[in-house]
């Protein structure tokens, strides 16, 4: 969404509102997917990250949105973890300092080894401990459950633990990132008790269809009829 040319977004803003359609998250950040950043410590990166987060605000409010997607970014292969997580904290704090103000959320996104080998923040009690450490409602977890299918497993048990701090999930099943029904995650369920914990914010569909065409897109909309036990 950053890239995109303002007055592209002011167009979708307007086309999202006369449609009763809600903004989902966009990338707040630069990520780093081969490089360390944030876990490094460096003062440059953090001022870059900084940065971002401002410029984000803009953007979030530009296009009506309540979240943003912020990923730490590589592993400092030459730190220890809790160093590496001690960088990240004191980050965050700045940037919830940032956000909080404009009611605004950055949602921590762990991301799994096998799509995105090497990065700091792969599962979701790390999301947790992070988040619990910063201490700020600027500062909550995006939970996809694809990749914590892949990461962890144990969907329904950790969702639990880590419900306090959870404030957007995606969707995509395993394998494949496709729709739901395409693969081994039992998304009826997994829904149900999402609903029954009283969550009803958004669950972006982070995946793509199975089949292509205006076939795939029913056979879409079609998964979800199917998982919906409503």
């Amino acid at each position: 969404m950053k890239s995109r040319d303002i007055d592209l977004q002011n167009k979708m803003a307007k086309t999202m509102e006369k449609r009763g359609i809600e903004m989902g998250v966009f990338v707040a950040h630069k990520i780093y997917w081969k490089e360390a950043n944030l876990a490094s410590g460096d003062k440059d990166k953090r001022k870059e990250f900084l940065s971002d987060i401002k410029s984000s605000v803009e953007v979030a409010k530009r296009v009506n949105a309540k979240w943003m997607t912020v990923v730490p970014g590589h592993a400092d292969l030459r730190q220890y973890m809790d160093y590496q997580t001690s960088n990240i904290v004191e980050t965050l704090k700045q940037a919830a300092a940032i956000l909080e103000p404009h009611n605004l959320t950055m949602v921590l996104e762990p991301l799994n080894f096998r799509d995105h080998p090497g990065l700091f923040l792969t599962e979701s009690p790390q999301a947790y401990q992070i988040c619990k450490a910063v201490n700020s409602p600027s500062c909550k977890i995006l939970f996809d459950i694809y990749h914590q299918q892949i990461q962890e497993g144990n969907l329904i048990p950790n969702i639990e633990k880590c419900w306090d701090e959870i404030a957007y999930f995606q969707i995509g099943d395993n394998p494949g990132r496709k729709e739901p029904t395409t693969g081994e995650i039992n998304y009826k369920n997994v829904f149900k008790y999402i609903h029954s914990k009283g969550f009803r914010g958004i669950l972006g569909m982070e995946h793509g269809n199975s089949i292509k065409g205006k076939e795939g897109d029913r056979r879409v909309i079609d998964a979800y009829k199917e998982i919906d036990g409503f």
